[in-house]
């Protein structure tokens, strides 16, 4: 695998990852418009591929961690201290440590049962495109409700239904934060707080996908040439995604999410029209 190639398909990560644009849907648009087939004439070609995808949500988990590292400290202090000692403990900030961890239940149990045919079935450039449009509008139409919620309201009734949605970024092209981010919206959360929620459980959803792989990976070992490539990715992957993260928030606090409506729409459209025609 070409570095340029690992270190697009990073950045490509990295920025779709915390955008509600959809990471998954973007790494598989990205090779399919240029043509990229690095993993398609070598042996065990699938395997290879998932291994660098490993690499790329890794560097996405330690650009989270970094960002969220004060916030992550508090909640897995008080989050243990409510268990093992509850009398010194936050009560309330531990148990939103552990609404966030069960938060990812659903996702987590969806992708496990479903993993094959998720493959299989879904994941094409049209069904994306389709995707990115819908639930783009979606997304439009909860940023139009009226929030003031902040992180610290966050409740088992927020964890569970969050939770639910978040299955659906299964589906490439929904985006994992674009639809916590929708679901946060619709339950009152302000665009801040909605973006801090959906980094907040990310954390959990990522990192058991990495935990999961990195097992696999270690006891299948690391494909000959791949090490490079994985390194850059996560670098890559790491990088902008914290940029992205920080560069949300920001613009969040004078702005709406237009904008990314926009980049689904337009991304959405362009994809479709590229299908129809001869060119891909």
């Amino acid at each position: 695998m070409p570095i340029l190639h690992a270190i697009i398909l990073g950045l490509v990560q990295g920025f779709s990852e915390f955008l509600p644009i959809s990471s998954s849907g973007h790494l598989a648009l990205v090779p399919w418009l240029f043509g990229w087939n690095d993993f398609a004439d070598v042996t065990n070609g699938a395997s290879i591929e998932k291994a660098f995808d490993t690499a790329l949500h890794l560097g996405t988990l330690v650009a989270v961690l970094f960002y969220l590292r004060t916030d992550l400290v508090g909640y897995v202090r008080e989050g243990i201290r409510i268990v093992v000692s509850p009398q010194r403990a936050n009560r309330q900030m531990g148990k939103r440590a552990w609404l966030f961890v069960a938060s990812a239940i659903p996702a987590g149990i969806a992708g496990a049962i479903g993993q094959q045919w998720i493959t299989d079935k879904l994941g094409t450039p049209v069904l994306i495109a389709v995707s990115l449009v819908v639930f783009g509008l979606v997304l439009l139409w909860a940023d139009r409700q009226q929030g003031t919620r902040d992180v610290s309201t966050f409740t088992r009734k927020d964890a569970l239904l969050i939770g639910l949605a978040q299955v659906l970024a299964l589906n490439p092209g929904t985006s994992r934060s674009g639809i916590t981010i929708t679901a946060a919206r619709k339950f009152g959360f302000s665009r801040d707080a909605a973006a801090r929620v959906s980094f907040l459980m990310s954390v959990p959803v990522i990192g058991g996908a990495v935990l999961f792989s990195l097992v696999k990976l270690v006891r299948d070992g690391i494909p000959d040439g791949l090490i490079a490539p994985m390194i850059a990715g996560i670098i890559a992957a790491g990088v902008s995604g914290w940029v992205a993260m920080w560069g949300m928030i920001r613009i969040l606090r004078t702005r709406n999410f237009n904008m990314f409506v926009m980049y689904r729409v337009a991304v959405g459209f362009g994809v479709l029209s590229i299908a129809a025609s001869s060119w891909r």
